[in-house]
């Protein structure tokens, strides 16, 4: 299978591809947010940033590059720490990058922590199988 970088164009593609795949399988997300996220220290980005936002407002998750005019929260955090809470789902290294200030926070952080809940017990198995096919197409 052919992988790609994270971030990089080819993957963020491949992302959008597969969570078009599993649209009308997923259900609303737990909470209505608008999050723009700055990822810093993106190896293979212009300037070493990529600008991208979390979109719930319309009851589905839409996960896009750009930033929204209004978010009601802005995240900034590093590449490797971004990989960690959106592919490997590695939640210990996330935990740890927030104490140790590498995740910034600025708003309403109840609505981000709602976002990392555990899914519904009924939709946890195809969100592991998303997570794990994204997994195999990132580098």
């Amino acid at each position: 299978m052919t992988t790609y970088a994270f971030l990089s164009p080819d993957w963020v593609e491949a992302a959008k591809q597969l969570r078009a795949e599993y649209a009308d399988q997923l259900p609303e997300p737990a909470v209505e947010a608008r999050i723009n996220v700055v990822v810093t220290d993106v190896p293979h980005r212009d300037g070493g940033q990529m600008l991208g936002h979390i979109d719930t407002a319309n009851g589905e998750t839409l996960i896009e590059e750009g930033h929204l005019d209004d978010p009601e929260l802005s995240v900034t955090v590093d590449y490797d720490t971004a990989k960690a809470a959106f592919v490997t789902r590695d939640q210990q290294k996330v935990m740890e990058a927030f104490f140790g200030g590498k995740i910034l926070v600025e708003g309403d952080a109840s609505r981000l922590l709602a976002l990392q809940a555990d899914p519904p017990e009924d939709v946890a198995p195809l969100l592991y199988e998303m997570y794990e096919r994204l997994n195999e197409f990132t580098a």
